[in-house]
């Protein structure tokens, strides 16, 4: 009824009560991605310090208890009275959302933070939090929980210089898993140290006394971006040396850009505005591709390399760029919080205009390096046409074929993509069973025979030609490069299914590359998952119990020699019984002591060790890896795309060196490997 509907249902949330109510809204979420922004937030404000020109160094440190620090030598937050709130600006600062020197043009010219939240969210989101801030030679400190202080600011001592320190525990009611990722941690302060060149960073990992593994990384980069694109390209053939840098101010928008080029067939370009990551780039990405494409066309005819109807587009001359652009302007627009996409119209002009008037320079003082971008370029250009060709010659086949579905698909019967879900099975034998053992309604079988092509080594239209290919492309139904349409995706879950050993873990990894490498929007949607067969089924009496590892195959083999143990120890006081008390303790310590430590009774459990999906009959297939009551099932994600970019080049690229070290850095680590 209306009538129940009062001002006294309408509930205000007052200072930080928002953040603690609504934590996605502010940080994008509650998982690790959102534990790990919180050290982002605070380390935002201590490079903008640097950025002003304000201290050269800052020192972040994982303590004891998940708590972290993070230190500047900048200006330090006042703790004057701000004349709004009537609080100390180091509490305002803290404890009010959209409060800082971010704001009045004042405070910074430059800066990461735009809605004034980030250091006041971490505090809400913090069970404890202490800020101590140094300025004219007094150490002041406030403590706070959960966003509240405790008190006014104190001065706790004396110290020369100025600089912040915060300190903050975050909140285990707010987030799922406190545990920071080391690594997550030290790319995020390597790539902050590339582009504020000449500032250090020092990460310090202090939570285990007794592991000094990692104690220390200090970053330095002199060269900044340009030493940021060397280190992005270090494992691969470059075509031009040294990589294109400029720095230049245009409209008030210090733009600096690098870039290379590689005989890689991808492209790999990182766009950050005032050193926040955005990873949908924006218009600062628009100024980029715009000026690109068209210098490299004008130097292309203007030296005779291509004719006027043989241009090339911006596929072309973006295959095997690798590039970090990186602008700071006084206020930027960002797309939510998380800053995902930048939004300033006068970005994308200032932006062009520098790039073209930089690459314009570069290509005339490094002809030969010119001559080789363009030579792959056109080379590319061919290849486009022939993938062109070769995908309408998939899709037309595939729809004369019937409805352009492969004819060793088994489909579903479910026509909803959110409902239905698709097994790429590994040998004919294990979609046999998958089919007999699958439900018709919603779940589909792809069986694959082989190896599929490693898509990391050939461009597109070599891949098309592969039949193993073509028919997941038609299974998929969303097309592919140009025509891709990830509506038109024909599952929501497609699951890799392949066998528990070294074979099948390399399929599972050539399909995973042909699926980040051609169809990104597809796993970062959530929708890949790698199916997880058990190991071992173990007999206990008529029952098989299924073992996923080594260590559940353990506990069980105990579970199940402790029950027979249990039993006998029965059986042996029941005969002792009958026979009178003497016997008692001798027989039953007798039994025991078989029961348990005995070889024998080890071995006289049943198991079977599968080797493969073959193994298996329908039924066992539906129980273990396909029933979504007991399945277990691990969803393929991207938290780090320049990590992922770089682990896929590595492994399955050209390149044998680095992928040499890698398998003798962690050659130790291998567990269960089957030869």
């Amino acid at each position: 009824m209306p009538g129940e509907y009062s001002a006294s249902q309408i509930t205000v949330l007052e200072g930080l009560e928002p953040v603690r109510k609504r934590p996605g809204m502010y940080i994008g979420g509650t998982g690790l991605a959102g534990l790990h922004h919180l050290i982002w937030e605070v380390m935002d404000n201590s490079i903008d310090e640097a950025m002003a020109g304000f201290g050269r160094r800052i020192k972040i440190k994982l303590l004891p208890d998940h708590r972290v620090s993070v230190q500047d030598e900048g200006r330090g937050i006042p703790v004057d009275i701000q004349s709004q709130t009537k609080k100390s600006a180091l509490e305002t600062v803290l404890t009010v959302l959209h409060a800082g020197g971010k704001f009045g043009g004042g405070g910074y010219k430059v800066s990461g933070g735009l809605h004034g939240v980030g250091v006041s969210v971490v505090n809400a989101l913090s069970t404890e939090l202490k800020a101590e801030v140094v300025r004219d030679g007094k150490v002041w400190m406030q403590e706070f929980r959960s966003g509240k202080p405790q008190a006014d600011p104190v001065v706790i001592g004396e110290a020369p210089g100025s600089g912040t320190t915060i300190t903050f525990q975050p909140d285990g009611e707010i987030f799922e898993d406190l545990t920071l990722n080391w690594t997550t941690i030290l790319d995020h302060v390597r790539q902050q140290a590339y582009l504020t060149k000449g500032i250090t960073i020092e990460l310090f990992d202090e939570r285990d006394a007794e592991e000094v593994k990692h104690m220390r990384h200090a970053f330095y980069f002199e060269g900044g971006i340009a030493s940021f694109v060397r280190h992005l390209t270090r494992n691969r053939h470059p075509l031009n040396d040294p990589p294109m840098y400029a720095e230049q101010r245009s409209n008030e928008i210090l733009v600096e850009v690098s870039l290379a080029y590689t005989d890689d067939f991808n492209e790999r370009v990182l766009t950050f505005a005032n050193n926040i990551f955005t990873p949908e780039g924006g218009t600062h990405l628009t100024g980029f591709r715009t000026a690109l494409t068209r210098v490299i066309n004008e130097y292309a005819k203007t030296n005779n390399l291509v004719t006027d109807k043989d241009g090339l587009t911006g596929d072309d001359v973006r295959e095997g760029l690798t590039a970090v652009l990186s602008v700071k302007l006084a206020e930027p627009q960002f797309e939510g919080q998380t800053k995902a996409k930048l939004g300033n119209p006068e970005a994308r002009s200032a932006v062009e205009s520098v790039v073209a008037e930089a690459l314009s320079t570069y290509l005339g003082e490094h002809p030969a390096d010119a001559r080789r971008i363009i030579e792959k370029g056109l080379l590319s250009a061919k290849a486009r046409l022939a993938a062109r060709a070769a995908r309408e010659t998939v899709i037309r086949k595939g729809a004369l074929e019937g409805m352009a579905l492969p004819g060793k698909l088994a489909d579903c019967s479910e026509k909803d993509p959110a409902k239905s879900e698709l097994y790429i099975v590994e040998g004919d034998s294990a979609g046999g069973s998958a089919k007999q053992g699958r439900d018709r309604k919603f779940q589909a079988i792809l069986p694959l025979r082989g190896k599929i092509l490693n898509v990391e080594r050939v461009r597109l239209d070599r891949m098309l030609v592969a039949e193993t290919i073509k028919n997941l492309i038609l299974a998929l139904g969303a097309g592919i490069g140009d025509s891709f349409d990830l509506k038109r995706l024909r599952y929501h879950r497609i699951i890799i299914m392949t066998d528990a050993d070294v074979d099948g873990a390399h399929i599972r990894t050539l399909l995973l590359t042909l699926l980040y490498r051609h169809f990104p929007s597809v796993i970062e949607s959530g929708f890949v998952y790698i199916a997880q067969p058990p190991l071992y089924a173990i007999s206990k009496g008529k029952k098989l119990i299924y073992a996923y590892s080594d260590e559940e195959r353990d506990a069980v083999m105990r579970e199940i020699r402790g029950e027979k143990a249990q039993a006998a120890e029965a059986a042996a006081a029941d005969t002792s019984l009958a026979a009178g008390d003497e016997g008692t303790v001798e027989t039953e310590t007798a039994v025991v002591e078989e029961s348990v430590d005995a070889p024998q009774r080890q071995k006289s459990i049943p198991m079977q060790r599968y080797k493969g999906l073959g193994e298996m009959n329908p039924t066992q297939l539906w129980e273990t890896t396909m029933d979504p009551a007991n399945r277990v099932l691990l969803q393929a994600n991207i938290d780090d795309a320049e990590r992922a970019d770089e682990v896929f080049s590595m492994l399955m690229g050209d390149e044998v060196a680095p992928r040499k070290r890698f398998i003798q850095t962690h050659a130790k680590s291998v567990q269960n490997l089957d030869i």
